[in-house]
């Protein structure tokens, strides 16, 4: 399935810092930055589980939030992209 994890952290102190660092890597492990609080992951339901215990686990929920969107298929049906889109397939090879 694919989902948009959005988070707005906290950064007024040197531990929000740290929390938004952390909450973009473990982002990382599961998509890709589509802007700079926004990723797309593709995850099955253990993925999806996982991804959203390591995000509890970092933010302080008095301070910060996270949210989380399942993406109905199909994508381009369900998505407008206007101006810079940083948005690379799933499905294409990835070519370094």
């Amino acid at each position: 399935m694919d989902v948009l994890v959005t988070y707005d952290v906290n950064t007024e102190t040197k531990a929000g810092r740290r929390r938004l660092r952390h909450v973009a890597t473990v982002c990382k492990d599961y998509g890709q930055r589509v802007q700079y609080s926004v990723f797309e992951c593709r995850v099955n339901d253990a993925q999806l589980e996982s991804l959203r215990a390591r995000l509890l686990d970092i933010i302080a929920e008095d301070e910060d939030s996270i949210r989380i969107y399942r993406l109905t298929p199909p994508r381009e049906k369900n998505i407008e992209s206007y101006g810079q889109d940083s948005y690379v397939s799933f499905e294409d090879p990835l070519i370094f």
